[in-house]
């Protein structure tokens, strides 16, 4: 089972995410910020992680950079999900190491969609 870090200072994103993702055949690790997200990371690298922007203690894009540093951190494929749309906020995440972006809200057939554009998923995963 791939397992998916799910980044956000919303302990309801989490919980939907978790919902989502479950339901997609993942296991969930969650985070509050992007320090207890880096320490999940030193631990053991997930497959995946759905990452806020705006968090406290340490945002999603300064959590990126950090975990692109960390031996193997190039690997975990990283979908930023925020409410930051513009287009700045998004090619800077791309270029800081984002392999996708998704808006909140969001549901399970964008998370499924996005995470099959970045090989995680093969098919849409199990339906709801």
């Amino acid at each position: 089972m791939k397992t998916c870090l799910v980044v956000d200072d919303s302990r309801v994103v989490r919980k939907i995410a978790r919902q989502i993702l479950e339901k997609l055949d993942f296991a969930i690790i969650e985070a509050a910020d992007g320090e207890q997200a880096l320490q999940a990371c030193r631990d053991a690298l997930p497959d995946a992680i759905l990452l806020d922007w705006n968090m406290p203690v340490m945002d999603g894009y300064e959590f990126l950079g950090r975990l692109r540093d960390l031996p193997g951190g190039e690997g975990p494929k990283v979908v930023f999900c925020t409410t930051e749309n513009n287009i700045e906020h998004i090619s800077l995440a791309l270029r800081a190491g984002a392999d996708e972006y998704i808006m909140k809200p969001f549901d399970k057939e964008i998370v499924a969609a996005k995470f099959m554009e970045v090989g995680l998923l093969q098919s849409a995963g199990p339906s709801a």
